[in-house]
C-alpha cells in the first residue's frame, strides 16, 4: 500500500543504495533540549501511534516535573506512560515501569541508571536504550492503549521491575499466580473529575522469584496489595545473559476490566509484530505527504514536523467488549458512549494545526467534532484548553473557529447543529469556574465592544481582538448553517470590534478605558498585560480575518507594509525591561530578528500579511528565512514550544507554499514552496502536486506560478480548488517578481470586501 513511497529512491542513485520511507525521517528528539528558562521546543520523545490515548517516554526528570525528559539529562529514572501536552500543563494518569538490577530499590535517584544519546534508539513507533548501571537494554513499542517492553537482562540472580503508581494517591496489586501487577493512579494536574482514575495492567512472561510492595518508599513483606499515597512494587526474576524479558502493558481511564480489553491490542502478538504495525501506521499517516527532494536535513526536519502534528489531540476513547466506542467523561465522571479527544490548546491550535487536519486528515477531525459535541453535552461548554477537562490556560473563545474552519472545509457527518448552539453559548458566557472557558469579560465586550482597562480583567486587548475574529468565525458557520440574517448580525457587527482599539496615533491596538482613553504612557515593544505573552507589534496584526480593514485604519498598502518591516527592524532588545523575565521574551531576543516572536504563536501568520498589501515576495522571503533559521533537525530546533503541533503545522504549511491565515475563509495564502516537488494524497483520492522548478536556497522568491497549467496571479489558494486535486507549478527566483499579485483582486480575503459586494 505504500508504493508510492519508492519517490524516496530519489536519493538512489544505484540499485545498492538505501530505500527510506517516511517513519525513518521522523526524530521524537527534536525539541528536547529544552528547560524552564528557555524552550527550544519543550517536547519529550513521545513513543506513541498518531493520536493514542498513551504515550511512553523515557523519564529523565524527578516524579512530578513537566520536564520529564530533556537531552541533557544524564540519568533515566524509568519509562513512563504519559498524557503530558506540555510541561506548563504537565501529566496526568502517569505510571512507569524501570528494570534494574542488584538490590531491589524503589527510589526514583537510587534505581535511576546512567544512559547515553549513542545508545539511544527513537523512532515514532520504537525506543531502546542501555541503561548502564544495571547492564540492561530497555525496548518498548506502543499501540493506541498498550504497549510492550522487551527488556534484556545480563546473567543474574537480581534481575527486577520496578512499578511505580506515582503519588498523590495509588493503588498496586501483586498477582504471582497470573504473573501480573494490576494498579491505578490518580495523580493528576487538573481538569478531572473526583473520582478520575488511570486503571494498569502488566503481564509478564516469566514467573516471578521475588514480588515486594512499596507503600510510601518503604518495602513492605507479606503484603500483595496496597492502597496508599505513593503506592509501587518491585517484581524479579533469575536471568541467563542475554535473557529477554517481556512485560505487555495496557491502561484505561474506565477500569480494570476495561484495561484487561485494553490489552488485547498486544496481547497474542510479538513484539516485532507490533513495532511493524506500527511503523506501518506511522508510514500511513506521514506518506500523506511525498516529497521528491535529495535533502536530508529538510526532510528530517519536514517529518519530525509532521509526527508533532498528528499526535495532539489524543483520542481519549476506548472500545469495550461487543467493539462499542466508550470514554470516561473528564467533565462530569461519567462512563459514556461515543469519541473523546483532548490534550490540546485552541489558543494554539486553531491557526495551523486544525486547518492541517482538514485539509489531510478530516475524517479524523470530524470524529473531533463529534468529540465536541460530546464535550459540550457533559460540560456545558466547549473547551478552550482540555488536559484531559477544561483548564484555567490562556484566553480566547477559539474553539468557534475550530468548528467552524471544520464545517466550512467540508465536515459534515457529525452533529454540528448541537455545535452552533455550543458556539453561541460560549460567545455569551463564561465557565463558573474556569475563566479560560468560553468567554471571560463578554458583557463588558458585548457592551462596548472591547474590555477595557479597567474592568479589572487582563490581557484586554489579546482578548478583545480574539473575540472579534472568534464572532465572525461564529458568522461564517451560522451563515453557511442558513441561519437568519437576524440572528447572524449580533456576530457580524461584533467582527469589526478590534477597530475600537486601534489608535490612529501609533498605528497599533492599545488599551483603553470604559470611557475610551487609550492607556498612557505607552510603549509598543513592553510585554504588558494588555497583551497575552508579548507585546503590541506582536498583536496589533491579529486581525486575521479582516487584514484589509486593518490596511485602510493604517493608512494604504504602503503605510501597512512599512509597518510590518519595522517588526523586523526594532532591535529584539527591545522591551526586554518591561516586566520580570518569561521564557517567550527570551526566545524572541536571543532569535535576533527583531521584534518578530516566532516562538510563540500571535504572530507567525504576520509574514503572510504581506500577500494583503501587494508585496507578496516579502512574504516569500520573510517564510523561507523563518523556515531556514528557526527550524532544524536537532534537540534545539525550535525557537521556543512546540505547542500541541501548531508550531509544527505552520512549518509543514509553509514548507508546502501556502499558509491558513484566516481559518474559516476556504483560502490559503501564498509563501515560498521549500522542496523540490511534494504531492499530497487527499483521503478522496486527489492528489495535489506541488512543483517548484529552479529550487535552491538562495531562490526563496515566486517569478511566476500556474495552477492546473494555467498563469496565476493571485496570492491565494482556494481550498475547495486543492480538494478536486490541483497541479501547482511554482518557478523560482533569486530575485523578487514585484509585479506578480500586486492587484487589488490578487489578495486574499477580508471581510471588508465581503461587507462590500
Amino acid at each position: 500500500m505504500f508504493a508510492f513511497l519508492s519517490v524516496f529512491m530519489g536519493f538512489a542513485q544505484s540499485k545498492k543504495s538505501k530505500s527510506y520511507e517516511p517513519v525513518d525521517f521522523a526524530d521524537p528528539i527534536i525539541g528536547t533540549m529544552s528547560k524552564y528558562e528557555l524552550s527550544n521546543g519543550n517536547t519529550y520523545p513521545a513513543i506513541a501511534r498518531p493520536w493514542g490515548m498513551n504515550f511512553w517516554t523515557p523519564q529523565t526528570g524527578e516524579m512530578g516535573n513537566g520536564w520529564t525528559y530533556t537531552y541533557t539529562a544524564d540519568k533515566i529514572r524509568g519509562f513512563k506512560q504519559t498524557h503530558q501536552p506540555s510541561p506548563w500543563n504537565n501529566d496526568y494518569g502517569q505510571f512507569s515501569l524501570m528494570p534494574i538490577t542488584g538490590q531491589p530499590r524503589f527510589n526514583q535517584d537510587e534505581r535511576a541508571s546512567w544512559f547515553s544519546h549513542k545508545t539511544e534508539v527513537a523512532k515514532p513507533y520504537y525506543y531502546s536504550v542501555y541503561l548502564a548501571d544495571h547492564d540492561v537494554t530497555t525496548e518498548l513499542t506502543p499501540t493506541e492503549r498498550a504497549a510492550i517492553f522487551r527488556i534484556t537482562y545480563p546473567k543474574t540472580d537480581s534481575a527486577y521491575v520496578v512499578i511505580d503508581a506515582f503519588d498523590k494517591g495509588s493503588h498496586v496489586e501483586i498477582l504471582p499466580e497470573q504473573r501480573m501487577i494490576k494498579g491505578y493512579t490518580t495523580r493528576n494536574s487538573g481538569g478531572v473529575a473526583e473520582n478520575f482514575k488511570n486503571y494498569f495492567v502488566i503481564i509478564f512472561d516469566k514467573p516471578f522469584t521475588y514480588s515486594q510492595i512499596v507503600e510510601n518508599g518503604q518495602l513492605v513483606a507479606n503484603k500483595k496489595a496496597t492502597t496508599t499515597d505513593h503506592a509501587g512494587a518491585i517484581i524479579g526474576f533469575k536471568t541467563k545473559r542475554g535473557e529477554e524479558v517481556i512485560a505487555k502493558v495496557a491502561s484505561s481511564f474506565i477500569s480494570f476490566d476495561q484495561a484487561e480489553i485494553n490489552l488485547k491490542e498486544v496481547k497474542d502478538h510479538d513484539f516485532e509484530t507490533v513495532s511493524k504495525a506500527g511503523r506501518d501506521r506511522w508510514n500511513e499517516v506521514l506518506g500523506k505527504v511525498e516529497i521528491e527532494d535529495d535533502r536530508k536535513d529538510l526532510l528530517r526536519t519536514f517529518y519530525s514536523c509532521l509526527y508533532r502534528s498528528t499526535l495532539f489531540p489524543r483520542d481519549f476513547s476506548e472500545w469495550d467488549a461487543a467493539g462499542k466506542q466508550w470514554h470516561y467523561s473528564p467533565y462530569n465522571g461519567q462512563v459514556l458512549p461515543g469519541p473523546l479527544f483532548t490534550d490540546t490548546g485552541f489558543w494554539d491550535t486553531f491557526r495551523s494545526l486544525f486547518p492541517l487536519l482538514n485539509l489531510l486528515y478530516p475524517s479524523m477531525n470530524t470524529q473531533m467534532q463529534e468529540g465536541l459535541v460530546n464535550a459540550y453535552n457533559e460540560s456545558g461548554f466547549l473547551p478552550e484548553w482540555a488536559s484531559p477537562g477544561h483548564r484555567a490556560s490562556m484566553i480566547g473563545n477559539n474553539s468557534a473557529s475550530i468548528v467552524a474552519d471544520a464545517y466550512m472545509t467540508g465536515l459534515r457527518d457529525y452533529d454540528y447543529n448541537t455545535l452552533w448552539e455550543a458556539v453561541k453559548h460560549g460567545a455569551n458566557n463564561v465557565h463558573p469556574t474556569n475563566s479560560s472557558t468560553g468567554r471571560a469579560g463578554y458583557t463588558f465586550y458585548n457592551d462596548l465592544g472591547y474590555i477595557p482597562t479597567d474592568s479589572k480583567i487582563t490581557q484586554n486587548v489579546a482578548r478583545t481582538l480574539e473575540y472579534a475574529f472568534n464572532d465572525w468565525s461564529i458568522y461564517q458557520f451560522g451563515k453557511a448553517l442558513g441561519k437568519s440574517a437576524d440572528e447572524l448580525q449580533v456576530y457580524k457587527d461584533r467582527a469589526m470590534n478590534y477597530k475600537k482599539l486601534y489608535d490612529p496615533s501609533t498605528k497599533l491596538m492599545r488599551a483603553r478605558s470604559s470611557d475610551g482613553t487609550f492607556r498612557s504612557p505607552f510603549d509598543p515593544s513592553g510585554w504588558s498585560r494588555d497583551y497575552t505573552e508579548g507585546n503590541a507589534w506582536h498583536w496589533s496584526f491579529c486581525v486575521f480575518h479582516d487584514p484589509q480593514g486593518l490596511i485602510d485604519l493604517m493608512g494604504g498598502n504602503k503605510e501597512f507594509t512599512a509597518m510590518l518591516d519595522t517588526v523586523f527592524v526594532i532591535p529584539s532588545y527591545e522591551g526586554m525591561n518591561s516586566r520580570s523575565m518569561i521564557h517567550e521574551m527570551r526566545e524572541m531576543q536571543i532569535m535576533n530578528m527583531g521584534q518578530y516572536a516566532h516562538g510563540n504563536q500571535p504572530i507567525q501568520h504576520m509574514p503572510y500579511l504581506y500577500n494583503y498589501s501587494a508585496a507578496p515576495w516579502k512574504t516569500q522571503y520573510w517564510v523561507r528565512e523563518i523556515m531556514d533559521r528557526l527550524y532544524l533537525p536537532t534537540p534545539d530546533g525550535y525557537c521556543g514550544d512546540e505547542d500541541n503541533g501548531q508550531t509544527s503545522a505552520w512549518y509543514v504549511y509553509s514548507s508546502l507554499g501556502f499558509y491558513p491565515v484566516a481559518p474559516g475563509t476556504n483560502q490559503y495564502a501564498l509563501g515560498s514552496p521549500q522542496f523540490k516537488k511534494v504531492t499530497l494524497h487527499l483521503e478522496n483520492g486527489k492528489k495535489v502536486v506541488i512543483t517548484a522548478a529552479n529550487q535552491q536556497k538562495e531562490n526563496v522568491y515566486v517569478n511566476s506560478l500556474k495552477v492546473n497549467g494555467k498563469n496565476y496571479s493571485k496570492n491565494y489558494l482556494d481550498i475547495p480548488t486543492l480538494q478536486k486535486g490541483a497541479k501547482l507549478s511554482f518557478d523560482m527566483a533569486p530575485t523578487p517578481n514585484e509585479q506578480r499579485g500586486t492587484a487589488s483582486e490578487d489578495a486574499p480575503y477580508s471581510f471588508t470586501n465581503e461587507l462590500k459586494k
